[in-house]
Formats: structure tokens, sequence, C-alpha cells
């Protein structure tokens, strides 16, 4: 049986934050505080590719806090592909958990089918 799933992630997953660095081919995470322009931000420091400042992920809260300057400091299609990069790894991450296996295929319009194989 086939489902489509839409999800709005909150990042949350220490874990999954990390894999989806490796994935992206981003530096890997840190946690601590960063300054974000004129404000410090206390968190999961991630910097993205071609971001003057880096975005902060809060696990507490879920929420990614960022300043790209409307666009001029960072494309806001970095942080897109870093948030669907999140969302695949911990859908994967929680499959493997309850004992599934996980294949993923890549779509032409830059999505990403995964298939659950429950056991």
């Amino acid at each position: 049986m086939s489902h489509i799933v839409t999800v709005r992630a909150q990042v949350r997953d220490p874990q999954a934050i990390r894999a989806a660095c490796t994935r992206r081919n981003l530096p890997a995470p840190t946690f601590g505080t960063a300054k974000l322009f004129v404000r410090d931000r206390t968190g999961w420091i991630v910097q993205l590719k071609d971001w003057k400042f880096p975005i902060v992920c809060d696990t507490n809260t879920g929420t990614v806090e960022f300043d790209n300057y409307e666009g001029s400091w960072g494309k806001p299609a970095e942080l897109d592909r870093f948030l669907q990069a999140y969302s695949v790894e911990k859908a994967k991450l929680e499959a493997r958990k309850a004992g599934h296996s996980v294949s993923e295929q890549p779509l032409n319009d830059g999505s990403i089918k995964l298939c659950i194989q429950v056991a």
C-alpha cells in the first residue's frame, strides 16, 4: 500500500541534524551560541553553503532561527534543502528504530520518495 505524506518539520533531533549536514556535505553541527547579525542564539549551529551567518536549531522548541537579510546573506533554497534532508534523515532514523527497512529515490522535481518496508 502506498501513502503520500507531507512533512512539516520541527527540528528536534541532534542525530538527524548531524545526518542532514553529512547528507548536504556541510560542516558538522556544533552546540553553542552563535551571533546572528546583532543577536545571539543558542542551539545546534549549522553553517549552510554560502550563508553569511549560520542557522541555529533549538531542539527544545523545534525552531530554526537565522538571519539571511531576505536572501542577501544566503539563498533560502539552501535552508529548504537542509530541512528536506533533516526530514528524510529523521524519518529514516525512526523507521529503522522501529525495525523497518528504508529505501529512497530522488525524483526529477527535487523531492525524495521514501519507501518504508514494514517487517
